[in-house]
């Protein structure tokens, strides 16, 4: 992964992140700017039914979180959840060219509009090859336990390209 400015960021990889290796640092050795949107954050301090990570993300203040509602574009809208939305949305608007996105359909939206898209996989394969001690099978592992879906072949194909 090319080092980049800025990335945006949604619900699903901070979470994955979170299970992975217990924090943010692949995303931080990455990238010196990490935004959150306004729904993402909403939907991070809700914390699902365990409140899984919330505690984290809270402590997690060198994060970009934007405190007000992201301006969602007609293209995107209907075609994403809000979170997704406001991710691609506010990278078109601001021209942001990475976003990190782990819903399929989501990553497809934002690559037709033109967006980098990486996911939480990616970013602990990039910050690996960057130096971060990170076992990827452990972290993989980890996430499964967490209960974040990793196909098999997707397993492989990340443990392949770690060299494990």
């Amino acid at each position: 992964m090319p080092s980049a400015s800025a990335l945006i960021t949604n619900t699903g990889p901070l979470l994955g992140l979170y299970a992975a290796v217990g924090s943010l640092q692949p995303l931080r050795v990455l990238f010196p700017r990490v935004i959150v949107p306004f729904e993402v954050n909403l939907e991070m301090f809700a914390g699902g039914k365990t409140k899984f990570g919330v505690d984290l993300y809270r402590a997690d203040s060198w994060l970009e979180k934007r405190g007000s509602p992201t301006r969602i574009l007609p293209t995107v809208g209907t075609r994403a959840d809000p979170g997704e939305a406001a991710v691609i949305s506010l990278a078109i608007t601001e021209r942001i060219a990475d976003v990190c996105l782990d819903d399929l359909d989501a990553r497809r939206l934002a690559r037709i509009l033109g967006l980098r898209v990486t996911g939480s996989i990616g970013v602990l394969l990039a910050a690996k090859s960057e130096g971060e001690p990170i076992e990827i099978r452990r972290a993989l592992d980890n996430m499964r336990r967490q209960g974040i879906w990793i196909s098999d072949n997707l397993m492989r194909q990340a443990l392949l390209a770690a060299g494990e």
